[in-house]
Parts: C-alpha cells; sequence; structure tokens
C-alpha cells in the first residue's frame, strides 16, 4: 500500500459501522394546577416542562412521583417559602421550579453532569419563571455521593455560618436505583441544615422522598433505602399515597402498585421510626 493511499483511509473505513439513528426530539409535558396560590396570594401559572428526547437515565419522562411532590409543594408552601431547597436527579426539573414559586430563598437543582440534561434543566427555568424567581435558581451537574462543595457554595451570602445547609432535600423516582441508596443518604447527611431557619421556625429540615414500585417484585428492596436511613438515624414517615396512571402499562406486576406513589419525609430524629404501610408487597 502506497503512503498517499494509507492516509485516505480514516477509521470509520478500516471498521465500519451501522448509521445510528438520530436522537429523537424533546418533548413536553404539563403540570396543570387547579388555581394554585401562592403564600403572597399569587396566581400561579401551569408549567410547560421540556424533557430530553431520550437518556439512559431515564430523564426524558416526567415521572408520576415528581408530579406529585410538585402537587405536595403547592398544597403545603411553607416547606419551601423562605427555604434553602437541594433537588437531587432533577431530570425536568419540575419540584424545584414549584419551589421556586413557591418563595424558596435558593433552590440548587441537580442531575448527572451531562450537558444535555443540565442546558435542559436552565431551559426549564427560563421559560417557566420570573426573572426574580431566576436569580433564586442554580442548576448544576452532581454525582451522588460526592463532594458537595459546589452545592453548598450555591448557598446564599446571608446563610447562617453555625447552620450552613438547606432546609428541603427532594428526591423525586430516585430510590429503584438500589446501589445508590447509601451515595443518596451520604448526600442527604452532607447537605441537610441541622435546624429550622429563623424566619419559618415552625418548619423542620427535612428530605421528601416520592416514588413509585415501578418493579413490584423489587419493592422491598426499594423499601431499604428507609432501612438505611433509619439505622443512620434518620425518621421515616410516609406521608402521601395516590395513584396515578401507570408510567408502563404493559410492564409486568401488580397495576395498582406500579401506578401508586408514595411519599417520604425523613428527618433527623435521637430515636429514628420507620412507618410503612406496603411492606407486604415484598413478596408480590
Amino acid at each position: 500500500m502506497q503512503d498517499d493511499q494509507a492516509d485516505d483511509l480514516s477509521l470509520g473505513d478500516v471498521f465500519p459501522e451501522p448509521p445510528r439513528p438520530p436522537t429523537p426530539p424533546p418533548t413536553f409535558a404539563t403540570y396543570t394546577r387547579s388555581t394554585h396560590k401562592s403564600i403572597e396570594n399569587l396566581t400561579l401559572p401551569d408549567l410547560k416542562i421540556r424533557l430530553v428526547g431520550s437518556h439512559p437515565l431515564w430523564a426524558h419522562y416526567l415521572w408520576n412521583a415528581a408530579l406529585a411532590l410538585a402537587s405536595y409543594i403547592d398544597s403545603n408552601p411553607e416547606i419551601a417559602h423562605n427555604c434553602c431547597v437541594l433537588e437531587l436527579g432533577a431530570g425536568g426539573g419540575l419540584p424545584g421550579l414549584v419551589a421556586a414559586q413557591n418563595g424558596a430563598t435558593k433552590v440548587v437543582s441537580t442531575d448527572y453532569p451531562e450537558s444535555a440534561l443540565i442546558d435542559n434543566l436552565k431551559f426549564n427555568m427560563r421559560q417557566n419563571l420570573t426573572l426574580d424567581e431566576q436569580d433564586r435558581v442554580d442548576t448544576q451537574g452532581y454525582i451522588w455521593g460526592h463532594s458537595v462543595d459546589d452545592i453548598m457554595r450555591a448557598l446564599p451570602d446571608t446563610t447562617d455560618a453555625s447552620n450552613p445547609g438547606f432546609h428541603l432535600i427532594i428526591l423525586s423516582d430516585l430510590i429503584f436505583n438500589h446501589s445508590q441508596h447509601d451515595a443518596l443518604l451520604k448526600t442527604c447527611d452532607m447537605c441537610l441544615a441541622s435546624r429550622s431557619t429563623s424566619d419559618n421556625a415552625s418548619v423542620e429540615p427535612c428530605v421528601l422522598v416520592f416514588y413509585s414500585h415501578h418493579r413490584p417484585h423489587l419493592a422491598d428492596r426499594d423499601l431499604g433505602f428507609f432501612r438505611k436511613a433509619q439505622a443512620a438515624g434518620w425518621a421515616c414517615e410516609e406521608i402521601v399515597t395516590r395513584r396515578y396512571p401507570p408510567m408502563f402499562p404493559e410492564d409486568p406486576g401488580e397495576e395498582e402498585v406500579r401506578a401508586t406513589v408514595h411519599g417520604w419525609r425523613m428527618t433527623r430524629g435521637a430515636s429514628a421510626i420507620f412507618f410503612t404501610k406496603i411492606s407486604d408487597l415484598a413478596d408480590k
């Protein structure tokens, strides 16, 4: 083979690959409110959430758990008002946006550090929030269990140095990642404030964990997240049970189980409690 012929060959010529299908375009989903008003008595608009076209981390769905968590914040705006809020595994970022609209002092919305995910979070922030609300929201790439230095640096300058951290941490449909339970709990422990803010003294810092058992036969492994939390000193209480149309109607397993969203509240406490109304699902 002559040198000029070798120069004309690329790696694709030597190892040809079949053409890859194009990435699907983004989709949109709407979070609809029924004349909801904020603490300031302002009517809050519906939110139009853009979702990436496809992603291995399932960020191309608006999960029922995110809808239920957003609705819970709307119904209990005091948990976000004048508070700093951290969202892990945000996807389209709906709960964090709702927290910002309900008067959160700061919202840090995070997902896996990939440009498609973070750019999409920023898009949804720009499209749904006022300029004042946007100023109170930060988006970051973050891997669970890793250093939280950048996250903590996003807290307002006015944060009490003796009580650094977030007053509300939100997780929607993350605990089906069983291998990540320890990492999620580690991040929550590093980021949750130790006590309430002076502006919202009646609201104890907490972690809200909303999820569905998408694979009913693995429900007990999902619940293992709360057993680990209890062992680490967290108090865990189920506060919401709400039924939605199932995310994947054709999937195996009892539809009633797959269609139900469970919401749990976790707080730090000397006497951790572990409540569950669904532990009998483990054998189904």
